[in-house]
């Protein structure tokens, strides 16, 4: 039986792994899984608004409630917001299990700001999902074909889906008060499963991205070749950029591929440029994407790789509830290093001699986005502390 109280997961072999790169490869997989559903359906996400996508969840959920499938479905009490009354309606009055993380309530600072930020998928502990994507019309490529979020996911089989169940299971039974039994490993099964591709799960337990963020630092100091870096808010903490810089002096290629001028949060580039003049420096190549705005969440060190709902930002070490898959296997890693060269292309590498020759303007607006960032993070220690 897999502890879901256990500090961290282990490594488990006899997985796969698939690599879906944007809403026309992930959601089409999604719904597939969804409607050859058998037995039981977990579905846990952050970013969740009512369009033409949802409607689509909605629908195949629906119909796997008609066919005897027991459907829990656990969103972010913030992240929802956009999710309409009717769609609530529709969910329960068709049999889902809806429970909301964390509702919004007056006058709870502290508490509102804790969020969960995963992206998870599970399905008759045969398959789950696991990526930075939301069910929003942003991530769709039919909805928006010009201005879709570039995102990416993971689809899993193998023994490491018992853990990402037991993920679910816990998160469930805390905010919808009812207990799902854990599935048991033995009970995976295995039967054509690759026996070389080993993964883990990070971030299962509490708030998560600390341990994210210890493991990724720990492979970027221990880096032989490649540390490479995807990441939709780029604002590491002071022992993340030492690992970068150091790695980079000692000859290993380190690349970071960030947003460019299309994003949801301006400020939070901005405040993250201040970052760059150190890091170009010490031999960091930064790129910044140019086609839509980069929502995903990949990292990468030698032919170690994880990828899921964290940026490894500041906000969320502290905040957030988060998931990553990490996968350690060759094949996967040329894959993941497809998907990063591709998007170096699509991308407009920073300089370092035409970084320093930026407008004034910029470096005011970094310089003030800087600053508030810093009282941001100040005021969220104080709150963080508070008892």
């Amino acid at each position: 039986m897999v502890s879901i109280f256990q500090r961290y997961f282990s490594w488990r072999e006899n997985n796969h792994f698939r690599l879906l790169v944007d809403g026309g490869e992930i959601f089409p997989a999604m719904l597939t899984s969804i409607r050859a559903a058998q037995s039981q359906i977990f579905l846990e996400m952050y970013l969740v608004e009512s369009g033409a996508l949802l409607d689509q969840f909605i629908l195949a959920l629906a119909d796997a409630v008609q066919r005897g499938v027991n459907v829990y479905v656990l969103f972010d009490g913030y992240g929802a917001r956009g999710l309409s009354t009717r769609d609530r309606h529709r969910m329960t009055r068709a049999g889902i299990h809806l429970a909301i993380y964390n509702p919004l309530r007056f006058g709870k600072v502290r508490r509102n700001l804790l969020r969960d930020h995963r992206k998870l998928l599970v399905v008759d502990v045969a398959q789950a999902f696991v990526g930075g994507m939301g069910l929003a019309d942003t991530f769709d490529v039919e909805t928006n074909p010009q201005t879709f979020w570039h995102d990416v996911a993971v689809c899993i089989e193998g023994q490491v889906v018992a853990d990402w169940h037991a993920v679910f299971c816990r998160n469930w039974r805390y905010w919808a008060k009812q207990h799902l039994s854990p599935a048991s490993m033995s009970n995976i099964d295995v039967t054509g499963v690759s026996t070389g591709q080993a993964g883990r799960v990070t971030g299962g337990r509490r708030f998560g991205a600390l341990s994210i963020h210890h493991f990724f630092l720990k492979r970027v100091r221990n880096a032989e070749r490649r540390v490479w870096m995807m990441t939709a808010y780029f604002l590491p903490s002071r022992s993340l950029l030492r690992a970068l810089r150091k790695a980079a002096r000692r000859g290993v290629d380190v690349r970071l591929l960030l947003p460019g001028p299309k994003i949801d949060h301006p400020a939070v580039r901005y405040a993250g440029h201040r970052y760059y003049y150190l890091l170009l420096r010490a031999g960091v190549r930064i790129f910044e994407y140019q086609p839509r705005f980069l929502h995903a969440k990949v990292l990468m060190c030698d032919d170690w790789v994880s990828l899921g709902s964290s940026n490894v930002d500041r906000w969320n070490l502290r905040w957030n509830l988060e998931a990553n898959q990490e996968i350690e296997n060759s094949d996967f890693a040329v894959r993941t290093r497809e998907l990063f060269a591709a998007d170096f292309v699509d991308s407009q590498e920073c300089l370092l001699n035409t970084w320093q020759m930026r407008p004034r303007y910029r470096r005011v607006l970094e310089w003030f986005w800087g600053k508030v960032a810093q009282w941001l993070e100040n005021i969220s220690a104080r709150v963080w502390r508070k008892k």
